[in-house]
């Protein structure tokens, strides 16, 4: 079929005076065009995900929004529109594109994990836990889907919860410094400062430089009224990031507590 209409136009091409030569660039021309076409959602994917890559995140989307307009069943374009909306703060939009890859197939973990990521930036943690669920459901081997859903249970005050989240994310990484993290403070709010306290340490053999985990220990150290070793421990945090909001806030009023109000007012001052 295709070698018929090829040889029509040649017999077009020649009663109309046309030579040989030029015959041949036309049709170099006529395939290279149909090629370009067919490629052209893959390159604007492609070429929006360079941008993306360099943080270009408003020229990504416009590329990708192409890429989608062209070929509305590209799945991974919907998906990096998504992340590129995520990324340019658009939530609503994020999600609208993250269900359009859903649309086409909904066993893409990444997409729902994309979803719990808006619903959270939106403060919507019901919706967030139930996606990011889903993002668990189809990818239980990955380690961070599990520590998302702890999270966003911490995050409503399900301790009890959050904790059995943080467990299965450690049975796949018994060292998962983020998951002992989070589990200690899960267990702090549920009065087990004892056990936190251990997990606390544990973290800091694994990285000593987890300015949250010596927060943490100052706090630990603090409720049990322990306070020049909270204070210890909150210059540690302060040792690693001297701008640490949360630790500045904290050593300001243990000085207090130690009476020491002109090193607290140093403190206020910066915060």
């Amino acid at each position: 079929m295709a070698a018929e209409f090829f040889s029509d136009i040649i017999s077009i091409l020649r009663r109309g005076g046309v030579k040989l030569k030029a015959i041949s660039i036309i049709l170099c021309a006529f395939i290279l065009t149909g090629i370009c076409a067919a490629e052209e959602p893959e390159y604007l994917d492609w070429k929006g995900s360079q941008l993306y890559n360099d943080k270009n995140y408003t020229g990504a989307l416009s590329y990708f929004s192409q890429a989608v307009s062209q070929d509305p069943n590209f799945l991974d374009a919907w998906i990096h529109k998504g992340n590129a909306q995520k990324a340019l703060r658009d939530y609503n939009g994020s999600i609208l594109s993250y269900n359009a890859a859903l649309k086409i197939n909904d066993s893409q973990a990444v997409a729902w994990s994309g979803i719990a990521d808006a619903y959270t930036a939106l403060k919507n943690y019901v919706n967030a836990s139930a996606t990011a669920s889903k993002a668990t459901e189809l990818d239980n081997k990955n380690k961070g889907n599990w520590l998302k859903e702890g999270n966003l249970l911490q995050l409503q005050g399900k301790y009890k919860e959050a904790v059995a989240k943080y467990d299965a994310a450690l049975a796949l990484d018994a060292e998962y410094k983020d998951a002992l993290y989070k589990k200690a403070i899960s267990l702090i709010y549920e009065g087990k400062a004892v056990e936190a306290e251990k997990l606390i340490d544990q973290v800091l053999s694994i990285d000593p430089k987890y300015k949250l985990a010596h927060n943490a220990k100052g706090f630990i150290q603090e409720a049990n009224g322990t306070i020049d070793e909270a204070l210890k421990s909150y210059d540690m945090a302060l040792e690693i990031d001297p701008a640490y909001a949360q630790a500045l806030n904290n050593k300001m009023h243990v000085l207090l507590a130690l009476g020491k109000q002109k090193e607290a007012m140093q403190i206020f001052v910066k915060i």
